[in-house]
C-alpha cells in the first residue's frame, strides 16, 4: 500500500470530511476522493459510509486505520534511523505545547536548553492537547508539553515535569466571602470553563468527582484560559484552573485565588514523545537534559496570593 494513500486515508478518517482532509494533506478535493477510491479498489472493500455526521469508517476502514498508523509510524522511524546511521540526521526539533504552558513555563526552559545546545534549532508549535498528540502520532512533532489527562497510547512515552496546583479564582468583589466558603458551598458556585473534551474541562470535572461532588453549574463555556480569567474578573462566575494559567492576573489583582484543597488539588505537567527503536540525536539530547532543566518549569511558590483562608 502506498504510504501517500494511507496518509490521505487517515486524514479523511480523522476529519470525517473530504474538504478538511484535502487541506491537511495539501491536495485538491478530487485528488483525495480519487486516492480513497484507489485504496478501496486495491483492498476490495469500502472504507467509508456517508452519514449526516460526515464520513464514517466501515468495519474494514476501522481495521485499516490501526494498520495505517503503524505503517506510517514505522516508515518515519526507519527514515530517521537511516539518517542517524548515515550521520545525516537534522539539527531541528519541533516541540508542541498548550498555549498556557508555552507562555508561562517554557521560555526560560527552552532558552537554557538552547544555550547548552546551540547547534539545535527548536521550533515551538502551540495547539490544543488533541492536536498535539496527533502531531506526535503523525511524526510532525518530536515532543510535546501538556497536562496529564490519564492513560496514553502505548506507542507514546511520558515523563512528569512538574506538579501544578489548581486554584479557585473568583471576582475581586467576592473576596469578602472567601473565608466562609468550604468545598460544599464552592460546588454551588457557577463556573466558567472550556467545552467538553478540552483538558481544562477535564480538570474541573475530575476535581469535583475526586471529592464526591457532581460537576458544578456552568455559567459559560469559552475557548481559552485568557478569556476565562477575564470573564471571572468581570464578575461572570468562578473558575478552577492551574495557577500557572492566571499568574499574571493574580499579580495584578484582577482576580482572587484560593488553593483547591480537595483530593484533586494538582495536575501533572508532562512531556510526551513517541517511542522509537532509534531516537534522533537532537531528541536524545533534549530528553537527556530534561531532568536537569526541569526545575526551570516547576512551580516553586504554592502559597495563594490575594486570598484569605484556604478552602476546607
Amino acid at each position: 500500500m502506498n504510504p501517500k494513500l494511507l496518509k490521505t486515508f487517515l486524514a479523511v478518517a480523522r476529519s470525517r470530511n473530504v474538504t478538511r482532509a484535502a487541506e491537511q494533506v495539501h491536495l485538491a478535493q478530487s485528488s483525495v476522493s480519487d486516492q480513497i477510491q484507489v485504496l478501496e479498489t486495491e483492498l476490495g472493500a469500502k472504507l467509508f459510509v456517508r452519514t449526516r455526521q460526515g464520513l464514517i469508517l466501515t468495519q474494514g476502514g476501522e481495521t485499516l486505520k490501526s494498520y495505517a498508523e503503524e505503517i506510517l509510524a514505522l516508515a518515519d522511524e526507519a527514515r530517521s534511523a537511516v539518517e542517524t546511521a548515515a550521520g545525516r540526521s537534522g539539527r531541528c526539533l519541533t516541540i508542541g505545547a498548550l498555549e498556557t504552558i508555552g507562555a508561562a513555563r517554557l521560555p526560560q526552559w527552552l532558552r537554557d536548553f538552547q544555550r547548552r545546545q546551540p547547534d539545535i534549532k527548536v521550533h515551538l508549535k502551540i495547539a490544543g492537547s488533541g492536536e498535539l498528540v496527533q502531531g506526535l502520532e503523525d511524526g510532525a512533532l518530536d515532543a510535546v508539553f501538556c497536562f496529564d489527562k490519564g492513560p496514553i497510547d502505548e506507542r507514546l512515552a511520558r515523563r512528569v515535569v512538574s506538579s501544578e496546583p489548581l486554584v479557585l479564582i473568583v471576582p475581586p468583589e467576592e473576596a469578602s466571602r472567601i473565608p466562609t466558603l468550604d468545598l460544599q458551598s464552592v460546588a454551588s458556585l457557577r463556573f466558567i470553563t472550556t467545552e467538553r473534551g478540552c483538558i481544562y474541562r477535564h480538570m474541573l470535572d475530575k476535581a469535583f468527582a475526586a471529592d464526591g461532588f457532581s460537576p458544578p453549574e456552568i455559567a459559560s463555556e469559552v475557548g481559552s484560559i485568557t478569556a476565562i480569567g477575564r470573564l471571572v474578573a468581570a464578575g461572570i462566575g468562578s473558575a478552577l484552573v492551574p495557577r500557572l494559567a492566571v499568574e499574571d492576573m493574580l499579580d495584578r489583582g484582577d482576580v482572587v485565588e484560593l488553593p483547591w484543597t480537595g483530593a484533586g488539588s494538582t495536575v501533572a505537567l508532562v512531556l510526551i514523545w513517541r517511542r522509537r527503536r532509534v531516537l534522533s540525536p537532537p531528541l536524545k539530547r533534549f530528553l537527556a537534559t530534561a531532568d536537569e532543566l526541569a526545575p526551570a518549569v516547576r512551580s516553586t511558590d504554592a502559597r495563594p496570593r490575594h486570598a484569605g483562608r484556604s478552602l476546607s
